[in-house]
């Protein structure tokens, strides 16, 4: 289904996060489309069954996918977006220290700027695909 990286800093559980959430995004799992169960996505992946089940856990309280008993898990029909102020704000840490990051590299304003715009033209680009 994709890859984990051991070498990640982020715990495999986010890496799972944000690995589905893309896919989505990029339409390569669209509503209402079945994703592996959690013992199967541990096997596939082979993580703990508890890493799968943390990260179905968190991706079904921001409505991005739904387990319906006796059915299965799927990518939520309608993906609710709504502003959680606390992931808000640790988002706004992660891309404040990105940014200085970016600038004692050497990069200015407007190429930080375009490095983001390159990042996330690529969802958009992959979604319309």
């Amino acid at each position: 289904m994709f890859p984990i990286d051991v070498r990640d800093v982020r715990p495999i559980y986010e890496q799972i996060i944000d690995n589905i959430k893309e896919q989505v995004i990029k339409g390569v799992l669209k509503p209402g489309d079945q994703i592996p169960s959690v013992r199967q996505l541990a096997s596939m992946l082979t993580v703990n069954v508890n890493t799968v089940t943390k990260a179905y856990q968190q991706l079904e309280r921001q409505k991005i996918i739904e387990t319906i008993r006796g059915r299965g898990t799927f990518v939520a029909d309608v993906i609710i977006k709504s502003i959680d102020q606390k992931e808000l704000q640790d988002i706004r840490k992660v891309l404040k220290s990105s940014c200085m990051q970016l600038h004692y590299m050497g990069f200015s304003k407007q190429d930080v700027i375009e490095e983001i715009s390159r990042i996330y033209d690529g969802f958009i680009k992959e979604e319309k695909s």
